[in-house]
């Protein structure tokens, strides 16, 4: 009689335990399925070094996923990356479009959309070119003093861009160089920089600038002289003599 009550616990433990087991594992399943939107970073890969993206190409893309909602809070924006490859890019206009299958998630978790699907851009060939530096004087100088033709060394940058920006590119700029309250001459290492966010500075970073001041030279009064006499009374005084 105790063998058999001993059995049957044994047999009721083993259910309970399985159906414990079974109630552990499928728990996920049984979580209701979501869908959530990420701003994603949209990732350049493989861009030619001689090629450069000359129209603006957004930093992130909006991604909808769908999943259980225990695996959409283990998702990030920082852990998600929308991967453009551009090894096979050509200079002139690009449309590019962007696949859910490229995008790395959980394996439970699916990708709806992509927003924008797809991405325009404009692709241009890089070029050098040597011009020359333009100082950048910031303010007039004080009272009573002048500014002399500025000198620069070096005086020429070699700037790197898009070609359609370098052929028109005279010259590139310093930074700003202060003339407040300056009252001699002077010399500042200054920075090259550039007007364009693609033209990049390659060589030099900064020149020395050379400012000559001067006190201005004012011109001399001229000298007092004795009021000439009148012609009527020149006349007078010759006949009476």
């Amino acid at each position: 009689m105790k063998d058999w009550i001993a059995r049957w616990l044994l047999r009721l433990l083993s259910l309970f335990l399985a159906f414990v087991l079974w109630w552990v594992v499928s728990a996920p399943r049984r979580e209701p399925v979501s869908e959530r939107a990420f701003a994603a970073p949209l990732s350049l890969l493989r861009m030619p070094r001689d090629l450069i993206i000359t129209t603006q190409v957004p930093d992130t893309v909006s991604v909808r996923l769908r999943g259980r909602v225990s695996d959409l809070r283990a998702v990030s924006s920082q852990n998600l990356e929308v991967p453009l490859d551009l090894s096979n890019a050509q200079p002139g206009d690009a449309t590019v479009t962007l696949l859910p299958r490229a995008i790395n998630v959980p394996p439970d978790i699916e990708v709806m959309s992509i927003d924008p699907n797809q991405l325009r851009f404009r692709i241009e060939q890089l070029r050098q070119k040597v011009v020359p530096i333009r100082p950048f004087l910031a303010g007039p100088p004080p009272a009573g003093y002048v500014v002399g033709d500025v000198t620069m060394n070096p005086s020429y940058a070699l700037v790197s861009g898009p070609a359609s920006q370098i052929r028109k590119l005279t010259e590139v700029a310093t930074d700003r160089i202060i003339m407040t309250g300056r009252t001699a001459t002077f010399v500042q290492n200054v920075a090259v920089v550039s007007d364009s966010p693609y033209v990049r500075i390659i060589n030099p970073q900064t020149v020395d600038a050379t400012v000559p001041l001067t006190p201005e030279i004012t011109p001399a009064a001229p000298a007092a002289t004795e009021p000439a006499e009148p012609a009527e009374k020149k006349s007078k005084s010759k006949e009476s003599s």
